[in-house]
C-alpha cells in the first residue's frame, strides 16, 4: 500500500490501496486483474438504518424514485467494514514510492496514452490550462490509466460504511452526493462502482468532490467519469487542478544537487526562497536547467536525492496530502513528457541493501521457485512470503527480512 491518510485532505478520500498501482511484489495494483466485488449479506439493522436514512435523504431533495432505484439492489458489505477497520498507518520510502509509481510499466503505458489522447489533452489543457502529461500522471497514479477504477457497488459501499458508524457523518454526506449524481442522470445505480469507500472513476473521485468539479467534456449531458472513455474524467480532473490554483508553464518541482555542508535547517516545505537565493547556496538543478522559487526537501536525508518544490506542488497535495503521493505525481509527469530517472542514489536501506541488491534477492528468489511476483525492488507482500518459504526451508530463523545473509545464502 501506498502511504494515504484516510479522509485526509485528499480530493479522494479513499483507501491506500485504491490509489496506486505498481509491481506485484510489493502487493499494489497493477493494470487489470481486480478481485471479485464484494457480495451483500443480509443484516437486519443495517436494513432499518436505510429505512431511516431514505426519510432524511428525502428531507435533503433525494426523491422516491431515486432511492428506490439506488436501494433496489443495495446491501450491507462486511467486507467493506473489514477494509476499514484494518488499515494500516504504513509509509513506504520516497525510493520505494518511486519505483511503483515511475515504475517501467507505469511510464511505458503513461507515454503511449499521453500520445494517443495528444489531442483530446491539448484541448483540455486550453480549457483549464492544466499541462497534458500532469493530467496523464494523475490518471497514471489513481487507476493505472483505467485499468483499475474499483468494482465495488458505490450505494452499498457507503450505506454500509455510514451504518457502521466510525464515520458516519461523513459517509452520510458522500451517500447523500452519491444519490444525487443518480439523480442528475449521471449514472445509474448499476454503473456507480469504485473502491471500497466510494472514490470512482478513472481519477477516483468521490462524491462530494464530483458534484464540485465533475465535467460533462462530451456534451452528452451527463459527467461519466466511469465510462471507457476516460475523456470527461480527465477534464473533471483539470477542472479540479485548475480551481485549486495550478500556475500553467511552472513545473512542480525538480531533482537537484546540494552542495556539500548544506545545512539541514534550510530543508522543509515552508522555507521557500527566490532561484537566487537557492544558487546562491549553492543548489543546481539536477538536469542542469534553471531553478525555480520554492522550498527544498530531501525525505531520504541530505545523502539521499532532494528536491525543490514550487506552489503547484502544493495544489498537487490538494489532490493528496502526502508528499510522497505529490513528488509521484511530478516525477511520473516528468517521465511520461520524456524525462529520465531520478538520478541521486538512496544509499542503502536499513537491513544494508542497496536497490540493486533487493533486485537480486527477488530475481534469485523467483529463479529458486519462489515467487516474488516481480523484481521492483520493493520488498512487498510477496517478497516478504518468499522469502519466509525460502528461510523455512533452509531451516533459518523466518524473518521475511532481505538481508545481507539472505543474499549471501541466495548466491551461495
Amino acid at each position: 500500500m501506498i502511504t494515504r491518510r484516510l479522509f485526509g485532505l485528499s480530493v479522494l478520500g479513499a483507501a491506500l490501496s485504491g490509489c496506486v498501482g505498481g509491481g506485484s511484489s510489493s502487493g499494489m495494483r497493477g493494470p487489470g486483474g481486480e478481485a471479485p466485488p464484494p457480495q451483500p449479506v443480509p443484516n437486519a439493522g443495517f436494513d432499518a438504518w436505510v429505512d431511516g436514512f431514505r426519510g432524511r435523504a428525502a428531507g435533503r431533495g433525494i426523491s422516491q424514485s431515486t432511492l428506490n432505484a439506488a436501494f433496489g439492489n443495495a446491501g450491507f458489505l462486511p467486507e467493506v467494514i473489514e477494509k476499514d477497520r484494518n488499515q494500516t498507518e504504513f509509509k513506504r520510502t520516497l525510493e520505494d514510492y518511486l519505483a511503483i509509481a515511475a515504475s517501467d510499466e507505469r511510464v511505458s503505458l503513461g507515454r503511449q496514452k499521453y500520445s494517443q489522447l495528444g489531442g483530446l489533452l491539448s484541448q483540455i489543457e486550453g480549457r483549464y490550462g492544466v499541462e497534458p502529461h500532469v493530467v496523464t500522471a494523475f490518471w497514471g497514479l489513481e487507476s493505472f490509466y483505467g485499468t483499475r477504477r474499483g468494482n465495488v457497488p458505490v450505494i452499498s459501499a457507503l450505506a454500509t460504511l455510514a451504518y457502521e458508524g466510525r464515520r458516519a457523518d461523513f459517509f452520510e454526506s458522500q451517500l447523500t452526493a452519491a444519490l444525487k449524481i443518480i439523480q442528475n442522470g449521471d449514472i445509474t445505480p448499476a454503473r456507480m462502482t469504485g473502491s471500497w469507500a466510494g472514490a470512482m472513476g478513472h481519477t477516483q473521485f468521490i462524491p462530494t468532490t464530483y458534484l464540485a468539479y465533475a465535467a460533462d467534456w462530451n456534451g452528452d449531458g451527463r459527467r461519466d467519469i466511469w465510462s471507457e472513455d476516460p475523456a470527461d474524467a480527465l477534464a473533471s480532473t483539470a477542472n479540479y487542478v485548475a480551481k485549486s490554483g495550478w500556475v500553467h508553464g511552472l513545473p512542480w518541482g525538480m531533482e537537484v544537487s546540494l552542495p556539500a555542508g548544506f545545512s539541514s535547517g534550510l530543508l522543509g516545505r515552508g522555507k521557500g526562497k527566490s532561484a537566487a537565493e537557492w544558487q546562491a547556496l549553492g543548489v543546481r538543478a539536477a538536469d542542469g536547467g534553471s531553478l525555480q522559487a520554492g522550498s527544498v526537501v530531501a525525505p531520504g536525508g541530505l545523502s539521499s536525492p532532494a528536491f525543490l518544490l514550487t506552489r503547484n506542488f502544493n495544489v498537487i497535495l490538494r489532490y493528496n496530502n502526502a508528499e510522497n503521493y505529490a513528488i509521484g505525481v511530478g516525477h511520473l509527469s516528468d517521465r511520461i513528457r520524456g524525462a529520465g530517472p531520478i538520478r541521486g542514489s538512496f544509499g542503502p536501506d536499513a537491513n544494508g541493501l542497496t536497490k540493486t541488491d533487493r533486485q537480486e534477492v527477488q530475481r534469485l528468489l523467483t529463479a529458486q521457485g519462489y515467487d516474488t511476483g516481480g523484481s521492483d525492488g520493493v520488498m512487498g507482500a510477496k517478497s516478504k512470503a518468499a522469502i519466509e518459504a525460502y528461510q523455512a526451508s533452509r531451516g533459518m530463523a523466518v524473518t521475511g527480512v532481505a538481508t545481507a545473509a539472505l543474499l549471501a545464502a541466495l548466491r551461495g
